[in-house]
């Protein structure tokens, strides 16, 4: 078999078989197919697209590149949740602890931010002492004794998906929806859970702005899930504006603590509470959406919810004392508050010009490498539909360092203003195998 074969195959619109697609992710991962031929491959893939059993091979290629995880030895269903990125998206730290307060394990592999979205690893980062550092025995472990754990993905899952993308980032073939399916259901196959909730966000702030778009990334990656014998779900969620009002690692760490306290912002809760239902029907601990909604309120107003993510930062090593003492997350040491010129309801608040703001206030990275400042960020005071009067505060900044007029201009640009409130739902459609 030629790999020069295939890519003419390719090129020309044909289906690969299995064989080939295993033969070309084996010899890319032991160096016998160069980046040259790898990266005329996925500008073929970017052009002509892929057939649903092609993305299947590919994921499964993928995943079995390296290790996977075997959660056999975990009692039950378990269940993981996978958001393709959003601007102020802290909803695995409400999620996870909250879903495993009413009996399903949660085995979570997660990642740090890069660009204008931010990284579940990065925002634990903010708790004292709190390590993502955990090997395959302490990850299991963990999820078998306090039924939830929250660690960094490992270099030996999917090593192809991680070589695969460092060509594609820099050959312009990010942007297609078989590469992109396969290479975050690679990472979830192999981290090993039996079911996995997809939040696909949509908007101005999410890696897709376009709904058509979006809907054809879910219904591939529920197809890839079917295919691999796994439970997918997916929901399409507007991100169109920052998810709460919380924008930056330490900030976000506060506001999930919030929410868990039954205290949070409403479209941050009702996504927890959405995704989480769907996750506990998934895991058979509820038999239907209604009474798995009624659990997750029940464990937030009893305090379970908030006692599992004590129970999480203990075992990963934080300091729990942050649950009740926010004074000991990281604190910034320049804040400005950033006033409205305008008055009317907001009518727009560009999620993607917010995240940006964050990252050059030094919450995120532009490079993979870049350090991270863990106590800066946004805090808006203001959101979609909300009344502003001249003069209000729009939202405040937060840095280590003195803030520039220009960030709060452009803050002030992202908001969009109208005579009347106008609201637009955050969940905007659900996706499951047929």
């Amino acid at each position: 078999m030629r790999f020069v074969d295939i890519l003419e195959k390719k090129r020309d619109g044909q289906a690969l078989t299995t064989e080939e697609i295993n033969f070309m992710i084996r010899g890319y991962v032991a160096g016998e197919i160069p980046d040259y031929q790898m990266s005329a491959l996925c500008m073929a893939i970017y052009f002509q697209g892929m057939t649903r059993q092609e993305t299947i091979d590919l994921t499964m290629s993928m995943v079995h590149s390296g290790d996977t995880l075997d959660l056999s030895g975990i009692p039950g269903i378990k269940v993981d949740k996978h958001s393709t990125g959003g601007v102020g998206d802290k909803t695995t730290l409400v999620l996870g602890p909250l879903v495993a307060a009413c009996g399903a394990p949660v085995a979570k592999m997660s990642g740090k931010g890069l660009g204008h979205t931010g990284g579940t690893i990065d925002k634990l980062a903010a708790i004292p002492g709190f390590s993502s550092e955990l090997s395959t025995e302490e990850f299991v472990q963990q999820v078998r004794n306090i039924g939830i754990a929250v660690a960094g993905q490992t270099k030996s899952l999917a090593p192809a998906d991680k070589q695969l993308y460092s060509l594609r980032d820099v050959t312009a073939t990010v942007d297609s929806i078989p590469l992109i399916a396969s290479s975050i259901m690679s990472k979830k196959l192999a981290a090993g859970a039996d079911g996995f909730v997809l939040d696909v966000k949509v908007g101005s702030g999410a890696f897709m702005q376009d709904l058509s778009q979006a809907q054809e990334l879910a219904e591939t990656m529920v197809g890839i899930g079917q295919g691999a014998g796994r439970s997918v779900v997916a929901y399409l969620t507007a991100m169109d504006q920052p998810l709460g009002y919380a924008v930056g690692n330490s900030l976000e760490v506060i506001e999930a603590i919030e929410t868990l306290k039954g205290q949070g912002p409403s479209d941050l809760t009702e996504l927890c509470l959405t995704l989480g239902s769907e996750m506990l029907v998934m895991a058979k601990q509820a038999d239907s959406i209604d009474q798995a909604r009624d659990m997750l309120d029940q464990a937030i107003a009893s305090g379970a919810a908030l006692d599992k993510f004590r129970q999480l930062i203990v075992a990963q090593g934080g300091d729990p004392g942050v649950i009740d003492d926010f004074s000991l997350l990281p604190q910034a040491t320049y804040r400005l508050e950033v006033k409205s010129d305008h008055q009317g309801y907001v009518a727009g608040l560009d999620a993607r010009t917010i995240g940006n703001v964050s990252m050059h206030l030094g919450a995120g990275r532009r490079h993979k490498d870049d350090a991270i400042d863990l106590s800066a960020g946004v805090l808006l005071h203001k959101k979609v539909d909300d009344l502003c009067r001249r003069g209000e505060t729009l939202a405040t900044l937060h840095s280590a360092k003195p803030i520039e007029q220009a960030l709060v201009d452009l803050v002030q640009q992202a908001f969009g203003f109208s005579e009347a409130a106008d609201s637009s739902p955050l969940v905007l459609e659900r996706i499951a195998a047929e």
